[in-house]
């Protein structure tokens, strides 16, 4: 929040980490940023077709690698909002919230063999 994070943001933003850590069975300390880095080989691995043109897609990659079974490492950065930052207005961080909760869920019911998903394919 030192950076400007809008309370109500910070406070979604942190129940949203405690359910995916939860359903994906990880331990991340948040999914949010959308600041990543990935290796090559990890990259060839992924599947993109089925992934969001949204703010979701960072969310689905991070569910894909859990998948595969890969460790995510974690760099801390600094939050910063600024006027001439990127942000998604409420409306949109419900959608995309919703969409994290469904990505999360839909790879449970996949792990449990529930359900099919291009997202999380046997292998």
């Amino acid at each position: 929040m030192k950076g400007g994070m809008p309370i109500w943001k910070y406070f979604f933003n942190r129940c949203l980490t405690l359910a995916e850590n939860y359903i994906l069975g990880a331990k991340l300390s948040e999914y949010h940023t959308g600041y990543r880095a990935y290796s090559r080989q990890l990259l060839e691995r992924l599947q993109f077709d089925p992934c969001s043109d949204d703010f979701v897609f960072d969310n689905q990659l991070i569910a894909q690698i859990l998948w595969l079974g890969e460790i995510v490492a974690e760099v801390s950065c600094p939050t910063r909002y600024e006027k001439e930052s990127s942000s998604i207005n409420f409306r949109r961080s419900c959608v995309y919230g919703l969409g994290c909760l469904k990505t999360a869920l839909t790879y449970r019911l996949a792990r449990w063999g529930l359900c099919k998903s291009p997202l999380f394919p046997k292998g």
